[in-house]
């Protein structure tokens, strides 16, 4: 089982200066978060400057407001709100600005090559009575409240025989081994839970959870 702990995470700067970014995870592992050479990228933003977006051509975004109460973002020259838990798409072509009428704000960036990957976001609630499995290819980010996330039992011998709770190399995360079923590990807030179909994760508590899934694009 893997942990993406937010709290160690490098927080690499906007080159306009209006925000910082750091890295969740992508593919094919990048040396900068910035220089673009992966096919998918999951980060979170803090944005405290209104201002031009990057391009990212030939890419697909899915960007969801997760601190804060209100994104005006305009996206070749449409306005379009984002509140907050209210995952959006658009084009990494597309000329993109921001503002914030409400202050700052962080965001979660869900960023996919056209024709290879497409990613997806959507928000739940979490529960204390039933579990929330992460599946193969996806992460679960804590986003608000308490939670833990456990090694569930499916699977846990193949795992124990071959590595493999993290996403699989085509899926651009590095498998960890799982810990003993049963030894549920405390989850911080924007914490990420690789998600893994050996041993599901499993995510128990009150709050809310953005599970986004990379889905790799065939025919």
């Amino acid at each position: 089982m893997e942990i993406i702990r937010y709290a160690e995470l490098r927080a690499e700067p906007w080159r306009n200066k209006g925000g910082v970014t750091r890295e969740l995870a992508s593919h094919p592992k990048a040396a900068s978060a910035q220089d673009g050479a992966w096919d998918w990228r999951v980060s979170i933003a803090e944005v405290s400057k209104a201002g031009a977006f990057s391009t990212f051509p030939g890419m697909d975004r899915v960007l969801t407001v997760i601190d804060g109460e209100l994104l005006l973002l305009t996206v070749d020259g449409a306005e379009h709100p984002l509140e907050k838990y209210r995952p959006f798409r658009f084009s990494g072509d597309a000329d993109t600005a921001s503002a914030l009428p409400t202050g700052d704000i962080r965001d979660l960036n869900v960023i996919t090559r056209n024709g290879a990957f497409k990613g997806y976001t959507s928000i739940i609630e979490l529960s204390k009575k039933r579990a929330h499995p992460v599946f193969e290819g996806q992460l679960g980010i804590l986003l608000q409240g308490q939670a833990t996330v456990s090694p569930g039992t499916a699977g846990a011998a193949a795992s124990d025989a071959a590595p493999g709770g993290g996403e699989t190399p085509d899926d651009g995360v590095a498998p960890q081994a799982a810990p003993a079923p049963g030894e549920p590990e405390t989850l911080g807030r924007y914490d990420a839970v690789v998600g893994s179909d050996s041993g599901t994760p499993e995510i128990l508590g009150r709050g809310f959870l953005a599970v986004v899934s990379i889905d790799r694009v065939t025919g």
